[in-house]
């Protein structure tokens, strides 16, 4: 069966959550003279936000967010809390997150044990063209650069504030790296040697048919942590022991 999508699901959490509350409660008529009342309902509320999301088996990082959500509005509301600081929030998640409600990937940033481990499975004997998509800050690509001076390095990146930061970091260090404001959808990964993706479960599926579809034979794709469903890598590179983190790289 289809899953609602993340955002849908949580809209609908939310609103579950806060009419069991308050049922659960009897406290509807008080909820506006009562600040104690109105509290006692609001973590109630948390609580069965939490748990509705584990039972709908959302990722793990959302629990947190539903359970501090209804208490993070009412805490800055007694706050009294400018407005225009609302607009700055908004506007900054928006630079960071552009495009997160429709691709589902947010920014996610490697380590520097990820980069250590995909430096070996790369080719050091003759030159090659390597694209990382959702590039982040750079740190992949600004970690390559000096170990492979030959390669083609080039990263795409859709949020306006990461592609910034990183063309920023690119211009200070003088680099030669290449950084794209696109979608990599757009893209054909035909025109790379080695494709890069650290994304996230929900892009996966998509991502692993373009790269069939356009790469040519030959070609290496690596992602971190995340598994395409259809096909057993061709190398498994664990970072560390007991760490979620793994390489995994297919040869096309």
């Amino acid at each position: 069966m289809t899953r609602l999508p993340v955002s849908l699901q949580s809209f609908l959490i939310q609103c579950a959550a806060t009419l069991l509350a308050v049922t659960l409660n009897g406290l509807l008529h008080i909820l506006f003279t009562s600040p104690i009342a109105l509290w006692h309902v609001t973590l109630t509320q948390a609580a069965i936000a939490a748990g509705l999301s584990i039972f709908w088996r959302q990722p793990a990082w959302w629990v947190p967010l539903h359970a501090g959500f209804l208490p993070g509005v009412l805490l800055a509301r007694q706050l009294d809390v400018s407005n225009w600081v609302y607009l700055a929030a908004f506007l900054l998640l928006m630079l960071f997150y552009w495009s997160s409600f429709r691709t589902r990937v947010p920014l996610y940033l490697s380590d520097r044990k990820a980069w250590q481990a995909l430096a070996p499975l790369l080719q050091q004997s003759r030159p090659f063209s390597f694209i990382d998509l959702g590039s982040g800050l750079g740190d992949v690509l600004f970690y390559l650069e000096p170990r492979f001076p030959q390669a083609r390095l080039c990263g795409t990146e859709i949020a306006p504030a990461p592609w910034l930061i990183s063309r920023a970091r690119a211009w200070l260090k003088r680099s030669r790296v290449t950084f794209l404001r696109r979608d990599y959808a757009s893209l054909d990964l035909a025109d790379f040697d080695v494709v890069f993706a650290f994304l996230s479960p929900a892009a996966m599926p998509a991502l692993w048919q373009q790269a069939q579809a356009q790469m040519r034979s030959g070609s290496q794709f690596i992602s971190l942590s995340f598994l395409a469903d259809t096909r057993q890598p061709d190398h498994v590179v664990p970072l560390a022991e007991g760490e979620r983190h793994t390489l995994y790289a297919w040869r096309m």
